[in-house]
């Protein structure tokens, strides 16, 4: 991707598929962490409280991914599951034809928020 600097930056550079989903989960995310920073770390855009990147997102070539603290995804192991998303230890992908529910964004920056402690 090019210089990005900001999140709208990110985003229009992500695959053209994917960036309706970016958008969305942009939105998501300042709403569950209204006091959050908007930051690009480490080339990606995340939201930033009390000096702790609280949530990221990224875009690939195939999916994207949601990146919270590792006790948020094991908090929600079985929803993320329910929803028929794949998660790692600090991440959940998802596509436009499988995207993440909007219930469980909230949950996730909030609970990955109450790990970091900010």
């Amino acid at each position: 991707m090019p210089d990005i600097t900001t999140h709208a930056d990110y985003i229009a550079a992500a695959p053209e598929a994917f960036r309706p989903l970016l958008t969305r989960l942009h939105g998501q995310l300042a709403a569950a962490l209204p006091e959050a920073e908007a930051v690009i770390q480490y080339d990606m855009p995340g939201f930033r409280e009390g000096g702790s990147v609280v949530a990221g997102y990224a875009a690939f070539s195939k999916q994207c991914g949601l990146y919270v603290a590792p006790a948020a995804i094991a908090a929600h192991a079985d929803e993320i599951a329910a929803a028929g998303l794949r998660a790692t230890r600090t991440g959940v992908t998802f596509s436009d034809r499988k995207p993440i529910p909007e219930t469980l964004v909230r949950k996730l920056a909030e609970a990955s928020r109450a790990a970091s402690g900010a």
